[in-house]
């Protein structure tokens, strides 16, 4: 091409959907594993034709397309430097740090905020199931149901009554979950330093209440038409809110943010001596 045509744009390599038919070729042989055998032949013959076409667009000669330049007169200035100060910001200040938190919760608080707002969600369940099904039972056998199919299929009338290995199974599974959540939310807090009450409180359980639901929905719809969500929702944020309140008052961890850059840079820094100066 003649220089005249060079400044006029730049050459780059031509759009192509072969790298796409690849792809879903690719999708179609692994996704015949479990479908069909056919499928995956489908999917060899797509991923062999889209890699020849591929091939062609380089060999034996690359194609491509000329992407014009921006008039110079529409083109951006050049940046003017500026001598004045500015004003810079102290470590923390105007919430700057609201990523890299200053502080941090030690894992302890997130396992007694995990009991104490485990023992919270607990309360909210059993309420639930003593003034709608007039059983303490129901809550705990539903979620046993989640590790037994035995109490999946079952009704009401035996959800309902007392069940010994459903209640220690529905005790592990929620101190499991609790104590996990509880560490989550003592690693999670500090990023939300502005308003934790709000996302650990209402904002986190609603998301998951949202996520599980729609979950179970496709996993098991039997036990998820039983659940009723909403008390499921107030458990959620009966934890969350217990949970984040013992959390914030237990005593924070410095974290290197509140170290000056040197130090967090690993620089051993001398002090200068009077004889120095």
């Amino acid at each position: 091409m003649s220089n005249e045509e060079h400044e006029e744009g730049i050459e780059l390599p031509a759009p192509t959907l072969w790298p796409l038919l690849a792809a879903f070729g690719m999708t179609l042989g692994f996704a015949g594993l479990v479908t069909h055998p056919f499928v995956s032949v489908t999917g060899i013959v797509c991923f062999f034709v889209a890699g020849f076409g591929w091939w062609r667009e380089v060999l034996p000669h690359q194609h491509e397309e000329l992407v014009p330049l921006v008039p110079v007169e529409l083109r951006a200035k050049p940046v003017q430097p500026v001598t004045a100060s500015v004003e810079t910001l102290d470590l923390g200040e105007e919430g700057h740090r609201m990523r890299l938190p200053t502080h941090v919760f030690p894992l302890s608080a997130g396992i007694r905020g995990g009991i104490v707002g485990g023992i919270a969600m607990a309360i909210t369940a059993e309420i639930f199931g003593f003034f709608v099904f007039d059983s303490l039972w129901y809550p705990v056998n539903l979620l046993a149901a989640t590790a037994m199919p035995s109490l999946a299929s079952a009704d009401t009338s035996v959800l309902i009554r007392f069940d010994a290995a459903a209640l220690g199974l529905a005790i592990l599974i929620h101190a499991i979950l609790s104590l996990l959540m509880g560490l989550l939310y003592a690693v999670i807090l500090p990023i939300f330093a502005k308003s934790p009450a709000i996302f650990g409180g209402i904002i986190a359980p609603l998301l998951w209440t949202g996520l599980l639901s729609t979950g179970l929905g496709v996993i098991n719809p039997a036990l998820a038409d039983r659940i009723a969500w909403e008390w499921f929702a107030a458990s959620q944020i009966a934890f969350g809110l217990t949970a984040g309140f013992v959390i914030a008052r237990m005593e924070r961890i410095e974290t290197l943010q509140s170290a000056p850059l040197a130090v967090r840079a690993g620089l051993e820094m001398k002090t200068p001596s009077k004889g120095d100066q």
